[in-house]
């Protein structure tokens, strides 16, 4: 049974942090070390995580704020197992969620895999499924992200130990860019396994940033020129449209 590192980036997660733990010890797969590292926060994050005496949970705490990417980097510098999987502070995985997606990439031989996830409200209302496709080429992946970070695992031992791009936002989008770009395929196991915590909607503010994002993912992560850049980031903006009409199910009765 090969190990599975869990990255876990904490910032003043104190609310929904338990949850998310006792999520992964749940775990019906039982090879995992929890590596969750401590950007800073000011609440009673230390004092949960120092709650749990499972030698598989390891923590570090930043001595200075890093920001998402460089603290996700610094746990995945700390993992020592073949897989790599993501889980944010305030989402939780089902039980046999790692059990069934180990299992998916290795009866296929697959090096990077992810899976459907619920969407709940902060007061853990169900409000829809995101799908996603069936598989994804780094094409594919340009157009637009469909993967939930939450469902995400990577083999180390077939891709190498591969690093978030120490961006301001959309990292993970970056990472998974810079994945495929080495010809692998990602595929997803269809079957939701892990729920997705969302606090608020897009404002029309916080969309301009997010356009403003993908350019500099484009630019600096991933070297493309400035028109490449704005060309691609454009067609961002076409695919978030259609995407988020065909891969979101409400749940709403």
């Amino acid at each position: 049974m090969e190990l599975v590192s869990i990255i876990m980036p904490a910032y003043n997660a104190s609310r929904y942090l338990k949850e998310s733990i006792d999520s992964v010890l749940a775990q019906t797969y039982r090879n995992w070390e929890l590596l969750i590292v401590d950007d800073c926060s000011t609440d009673e994050t230390a004092k949960i995580v120092q709650t749990y005496e499972d030698k598989r949970i390891r923590y570090k705490r930043n001595t200075t704020n890093l920001g998402a990417a460089k603290t996700r980097n610094e746990a995945i510098r700390m993992a020592t197992g073949r897989y790599i999987a993501f889980l944010d502070s305030d989402d939780r995985w089902l039980p046999n969620k790692l059990e069934r997606q180990i299992h998916f990439m290795q009866e296929h031989n697959y090096a990077m895999t992810y899976t459907p996830y619920y969407v709940i409200t902060s007061g853990d209302t169900y409000r829809q499924i995101h799908m996603g496709p069936r598989s994804l080429n780094y094409y594919q992946m340009t157009r637009w992200d469909r993967i939930g970070c939450l469902t995400v695992i990577y083999d180390s031992q077939a891709v190498g130990k591969m690093y978030l791009p120490t961006i301001r936002n959309r990292e993970d989008y970056g990472l998974w860019l810079l994945i495929l770009r080495k010809g692998i395929t990602a595929y997803m196991l269809e079957e939701p396994l892990a729920v997705y915590r969302s606090h608020n909607g897009i404002s029309s503010g916080s969309k301009f940033a997010l356009v403003k994002y993908h350019y500099e993912m484009f630019r600096i992560a991933l070297g493309y020129s400035a028109v490449v850049s704005a060309l691609l980031t454009l067609r961002n903006s076409f695919y978030y449209v259609l995407y988020t009409l065909t891969d979101n199910k409400s749940l709403a009765s």
